[in-house]
C-alpha cells in the first residue's frame, strides 16, 4: 500500500520478541521473519524504523530494515534479550545483567558500535512521563529524516539500505 500511495513507512518497535519455541518455529515463524527482512530490503518508498521501548529477538529485527534506524534514548535494542541470553549461556536468568553488559542494547551502545543512526532525546525522567513531549521530538525527528530521504532515488535508496545493514558487524582491520 505504501508504494501504491508513494507512502513512507515509519516502523515503532516495541516487542520483547519472537517466541524462542519448537513451536513457533513449527510455525514458520523463522520463515516469516526472514521473507519479512527480505521484502523491506526492497521497499521503494522511504523507511524509517524507531525502537521505542523493548526491541528484542527477531520480532525487532523482522521489521528493523530501514534507511534510518533510530532509538529513542532510554530504549534497547538487542538480537536476543539479556534473559534469554542469560538462560542459554548460564541455564539461569540469574546472570541477565552480565549478559546485558555484554550485549550492550543501549541507544548509546547501538550507536556507537554503528547499529543504529540516531538517538532521539527524551524528556527528563523518560518518554512515559511527558508523552507528549516525546511525541514532539519524534515528530521532529521523523520530519527531518523524511526531508532528507525524499531527495534520494528509490533505487539509490534501496542499494544504501542493503549497503548499509551489510556492512552491519563487520570489523574492520
Amino acid at each position: 500500500m505504501a508504494e501504491k500511495f508513494n507512502k513512507p513507512i515509519v516502523c515503532l518497535i516495541d516487542t520483547p520478541g519472537a517466541y524462542p519455541g519448537l513451536e513457533a518455529e513449527e510455525r514458520g515463524q523463522g520463515e516469516a521473519i526472514a521473507r519479512n527482512l527480505k521484502e523491506m530490503f526492497m521497499l521503494k518508498v522511504p523507511v524509517i524504523c524507531v525502537i521505542i521501548g523493548e526491541g528484542a529477538s527477531g520480532g525487532a529485527l523482522g521489521i528493523g530494515i530501514g534507511d534510518r534506524v533510530l532509538m529513542m534514548e532510554n530504549s534497547w535494542y538487542s538480537v536476543i534479550s539479556p534473559e534469554n541470553c542469560s538462560t542459554i549461556l548460564w541455564r539461569s536468568w540469574d546472570y541477565k545483567e552480565q549478559a546485558a553488559e555484554a550485549l550492550k542494547p543501549t541507544a548509546i551502545d547501538m550507536k556507537n558500535n554503528g547499529m543504529v543512526d540516531d538517538i532521539i532525546k527524551e524528556p527528563v525522567g523518560g518518554a512515559h512521563v511527558d508523552a507528549s513531549a516525546a511525541a514532539k521530538e519524534l515528530k521532529k525527528v521523523l520530519l527531518e529524516n523524511l526531508k532528507v530521504l525524499d531527495k534520494i532515488s528509490p533505487e539509490e535508496r534501496i542499494d544504501k539500505r542493503i549497503e548499509k545493514f551489510s556492512q552491519m558487524g563487520v570489523v574492520a582491520s
